[in-house]
């Protein structure tokens, strides 16, 4: 009876928890002037990334008879842009193969939204908003990725060499998956995972911003500064929250970054994605500029709990769904 009644209470507070937190931030977006949207889990393309795996079904009577379960809802959102939907969005269920940690789930829920005509600046405003309706934090920290990498790690993102990289892994003890040499961008991406992530956001929420072109995603350059991308992540007690970037509309420029990130897959040992046609349709003259993100709605819940693993906000997980 007794445990029957704790798994119960567990349940009933995970999903109150869970629901105050959506309900909350739905409040809060539509007062914006957002609107929520709902778009497709399971589609015949998906946004090509170095490093994201995506999962592959077969659908009998699918033209094609293959399709992707989205590893976020970025493709359809932007064909919505496009087609002028205004501000939006979405608690999207996400898909990214091999994925399985205490913050991270083979499946698992994202809150995206992209809000035209805006820039970083806005987009610190919203992100302050939605820390503070989340989890009653007061103000935000906007930190530059240059000074964040010479403080914790003692190297400059925007200048280093490859020997220069490596000497800051080694420095800083940091596991090289594989013990294979890392590239300049592994290495960033694991001292971003390993010594400057975990340091940030613990007296206020952090926004890490300024990235090295290497590592801009689809954001747009900086007209300033072509050495660095429009492109920011949000920490929070040391975790990583969220992403997201100025975005870039130019259709060439999009078609450019996505054969780099599949060149980038084929040099690991992954196997090319298809070119996502549609998304590549809906960018140029009709893709409005301004700001997209995406926040881990699970880590939000761990956060917001005070819990350190995902599944203690969560009634499922991939291990027993």
């Amino acid at each position: 009876m007794g445990e029957a009644g704790s798994a119960e209470a567990f349940t009933r507070a995970v999903l109150r928890h869970r629901a105050d937190l959506r309900h909350r931030l739905r409040d809060m977006f539509d007062a914006l002037g957002f609107l929520e949207v709902d778009t497709p889990v399971l589609s015949a393309e998906v946004v090509p990334e170095a490093h994201i795996d995506p999962i592959l079904v077969r659908v009998d009577g699918l033209r094609g008879a293959e399709a992707y379960l989205q590893t976020s809802p970025e493709a359809h959102m932007k064909r919505l842009l496009a087609a002028g939907a205004g501000p939006i969005y979405q608690f999207a269920r996400a898909f990214r193969a091999g994925e399985r940690g205490s913050r991270h789930d083979v499946e698992f829920v994202l809150l995206e939204w992209y809000a035209p005509g805006t820039t970083l600046d806005d987009s610190a405003t919203l992100v302050e908003t939605i820390c503070s309706t989340a989890l009653g934090t007061v103000g935000i920290e906007r930190l530059d990725c240059t000074a964040a990498f010479r403080r914790h790690a003692g190297v400059d993102p925007l200048t280093a060499t490859d020997d220069e990289w490596l000497a800051a892994v080694l420095r800083l003890g940091v596991t090289v998956p594989h013990g294979h040499p890392p590239t300049a961008d592994d290495s960033f991406e694991l001292l971003l995972a390993e010594a400057v992530g975990p340091r940030l956001g613990h007296q206020r929420p952090t926004l890490l911003e300024g990235w090295p072109v290497s590592q801009a995603a689809f954001a747009r350059l900086d007209p300033t500064n072509p050495q660095r991308a429009l492109r920011f992540e949000l920490f929070v007690r040391g975790v990583e929250l969220a992403n997201g970037w100025e975005e870039d509309p130019c259709r060439d420029e999009l078609r450019r970054r996505i054969d780099a990130a599949n060149q980038a897959r084929v040099a690991t040992g992954r196997s090319p994605l298809p070119v996502p046609a549609r998304l590549l349709a809906a960018h140029g003259t009709a893709m409005p500029r301004g700001v997209g993100a995406a926040l881990g709605f699970d880590r939000l819940a761990m956060l917001a709990a005070g819990a350190t693993s995902i599944d203690a906000v969560r009634c499922f997980t991939s291990h027993d769904a």
